[in-house]
């Protein structure tokens, strides 16, 4: 059995054969994403990374709100909630706080975790609590009907700018590690291989973690912004700007400008809050 201790040390293995179907709850199939959204790989990479640690589905709970990606609870057999529009931090909070030996994940998009939910993600980050959040980030409010989000590129056409965005975006990861964030990374639904291993680093990690990964939603933002086909929109992720963070390290600063990093950007030690609040209680028991 992987101890919590252990599973926080071991080096990333794949798994060759694998069967996802122990993880998913087969009445719910088949599920609801368009073809061609990057949804159902981000779901792959997860949950390699989980069987790679070893983890149980009883001792994991997955928390969401609402949009296309927040329906990825349903479709996994763990402890799992479904619960209200940018509201799915404060959930997952007094999940870990009630039962600390859970590993917390929180699935989330653009939209849910930085627009409604933007006051409850910088709380999160700030408090340092040991969940792993991930942004399925596609730049638009997939579910309903194409609204731009926060992230969403300036001059990019949605049903709300129908002309093309005049709002500088926010910058997902920068955000996190500001507000506290103690492990920050960012992956695609591109680089799925890549992706398994990013995610297994945030989910061993002992704090608030945070992985933007950038998806594709080919329904809405593809159309809008004329991708020919899901094939080219899956590329443009890759050949439009995205750089390992191996790869930026080689280059000059003037060659990196307007690239978006992935992998691991940023990783620190901090007293992660459950801990904290034990310490509190001790002491005050105490006196």
């Amino acid at each position: 059995m992987t101890t919590e201790a252990t599973a926080r040390t071991v080096p990333y293995k794949e798994k060759k054969p694998f069967d996802y179907d122990p993880y998913l709850r087969q009445g719910k199939l088949p599920h609801i994403w368009c073809a061609g959204c990057g949804h159902g790989i981000v779901l792959k990479s997860l949950l390699r990374a989980i069987d790679a640690l070893g983890w149980k589905n009883d001792d994991i709970s997955m928390v969401s709100g609402i949009g296309c990606s927040s329906r990825t609870p349903g479709y996994v057999d763990f402890n799992t909630m479904h619960t209200l529009h940018g509201r799915a931090f404060a959930f997952a909070t007094g999940v870990k706080f009630a039962n600390p030996k859970l590993n917390v994940i929180v699935t989330t998009g653009d939209g849910d975790a930085l627009a409604i939910g933007g006051n409850h993600f910088i709380h999160a980050a700030r408090r340092n609590m040991d969940m792993t959040i991930l942004v399925y980030n596609n730049y638009i409010y997939g579910m309903t009907s194409g609204q731009g989000s926060p992230t969403m590129p300036e001059g990019a056409v949605s049903t709300t700018s129908r002309f093309g965005s005049i709002e500088p975006p926010f910058d997902t990861c920068e955000l996190a590690k500001t507000a506290g964030a103690t492990f920050v990374a960012r992956g695609t639904a591109f680089h799925a291989q890549e992706l398994e291993k990013t995610l297994y680093e945030a989910l061993k990690h002992k704090g608030t973690s945070v992985v933007d990964i950038l998806d594709s939603c080919p329904t809405y933002y593809g159309r809008f912004n004329k991708h020919k086909n899901v094939s080219e929109m899956m590329k443009s992720i890759e050949k439009d700007g995205t750089i390992s963070v191996a790869q930026a390290a080689k280059l000059p600063p003037e060659k990196t400008e307007g690239k978006i990093v992935r992998g691991i950007l940023h990783r620190a030690e901090r007293l992660e809050y459950c801990d904290g609040y034990q310490n509190l209680l001790d002491r005050v028991q105490n006196k």
